[in-house]
Parts: structure tokens; sequence; C-alpha cells
């Protein structure tokens, strides 16, 4: 569904690389946990994919078909792309904004309004209640599901997340965590999710790509990251969540002994 060729990009003219031969598969339906400290290189690699930054080498493929072959603003009003800041219009009522995407397509306004009524409704958000209301008069919460359902609007195959739920509390960003999940798998998403916790990508992810230094280090299940890191960073990553799994446990052995 989505494949990355040997994918590059510098800033400097070659002098330095933020994204070096990349390759990278996303099967379709599946969801791609893409990890890295700081500076790595994944907003960068999630930011080709739909063209927002254009490669220096390399390859972006969807559906078997190159992006560079047709016209960008085409190509981004079929991916959805949630972000952390969200980026609503403060100006334009939750309808308008999740609207935005099918009026620039010129969907029937009567299409636009079901279409709408449905991807409120996908992230609990009915429009007879929210449709109606600003941005300003939703918590963080709800804010972020309406780009959620933004990015939903045009139906799109494909989802790239940057850090969408970063900014918010822990309960709300496992409950969006949970609700975007049951969402994705609904609807045969294809999704990449770029994410500096690695905890989330091992809860989230159907697999984790790791990345370093603008380069891909391992890709595999959570399970095999875990039981078989193949390099030494992937190993330092894994073993946080690790260790405050153990700790956890310990608390509650403790806890239950004293009791």
């Amino acid at each position: 569904m989505i494949e990355l060729r040997n994918l590059s990009k510098s800033f400097d003219g070659g002098a330095t690389f933020a994204v070096s031969g990349v390759s990278l598969e996303v099967a379709r339906g599946e969801l791609l946990g893409l990890i890295g400290g700081s500076g790595c290189g994944k907003t960068t690699t999630l930011k080709m994919i739909n063209r927002l930054e254009e490669p220096d080498a390399g390859r972006v493929l969807i559906n078997g078909r190159d992006i560079m072959a047709g016209d960008p603003q085409a190509l981004r009003r079929n991916i959805g792309y949630v972000f952390q800041g969200i980026g609503l219009f403060p100006h334009c009522t939750v309808m308008e904004n999740v609207a935005a995407v099918p009026r620039l397509l010129r969907w029937r306004p009567e299409k636009i309004r079901q279409r709408c009524f449905e991807a409120l409704e996908l992230v609990g958000l009915p429009m007879v209640e929210f449709g109606c209301r600003n941005p300003a008069q939703l918590s963080g919460g709800q804010q972020q599901r309406v780009g959620v359902a933004r990015a939903l609007a045009a139906a799109p195959e494909v989802m790239l997340m940057d850090e969408p739920f970063g900014a918010l509390d822990p309960v709300t960003r496992g409950q969006l965590r949970e609700e975007f999940r049951a969402i994705q798998q609904k609807l045969g998403l294809t999704a990449i999710l770029v994410t500096h916790d690695m905890m989330e990508a091992l809860l989230f992810a159907d697999r984790v790509a790791v990345m370093k230094d603008g380069e891909i280090l391992q890709v595999g299940t959570p399970g095999e990251l875990l039981t078989a890191p193949a390099h030494e960073y992937v190993s330092e990553m894994v073993e946080m969540p690790r260790r405050e799994a153990t700790r956890l446990e310990r608390m509650i052995r403790e806890d239950a002994a004293a009791a």
C-alpha cells in the first residue's frame, strides 16, 4: 500500500541528511509506528509521503503509483493528516472544519453534510450537539477528535499521524489512542503514526520502525523488538517500558502481600 524506496532528504545541499536511504513497506490496513528521538528524521519522512517535503532521492509509492507523477494538492486531499498542533480554523464551526477537504473536492452539499455527520459520529462528537460549536468551545481532547474527523472526512485510504496525542493529558491521550485504533481497524485504514513514545508504539502499532540519525535501524512487531532488538539503540528504547512494566508488577505484588 505504502512503499518507501531508498528515500533521502537533505536541507543543506547534501552536507548532512535528515533522512538517508529509508526503505519501508506498510501493508494495506496496517498501522506502523515510526519512532525515534527528536531530530531523527521521522517527521521529515512522514512529510515526504504527502509531498509537504520533496525527496532528494528515492521514491514513494502508494498503491503502486509514484506520488511524484501527480498533482501534490490532489495527493494531499486523498491522504488524512493529523498532527499535534491540531490546526483547526478558529473562526469556523466544527462542521465547517470537517467539511474543508470535501468542499475543496467540490462534493455536493448534501454529500458533504452526510459525510460530516458520519465522521463526527465516528469520533464521538455527534453533529447535532457539536457541529455548530467553534473550536474555542471545545476541550483539547475534543479539538483533537475534530482533527481526526477532518482527516477522515474525504474517506482516505491512508492516514498519516504526527504525534497526534502528545499535548493531551495521559487519560485523554489513552482514550483517543484506543478510539482511533478502533476506527482504523473498522475502516481498514493504512496508517503511519510518528511518536517518540516507545510504550505508545508497542501498545498501539502492528509493527514498529525505529529510526535514528535519518536511518531505519529495525522494523518488526512489538514482540520482535522486545525479544530480539537488532541494534543497541533499539535495545535502549525498549528497555524503559520493560523496566516500567516490571516495576508496576512488583508494586502490585507488594501491595497484595501487605493487604
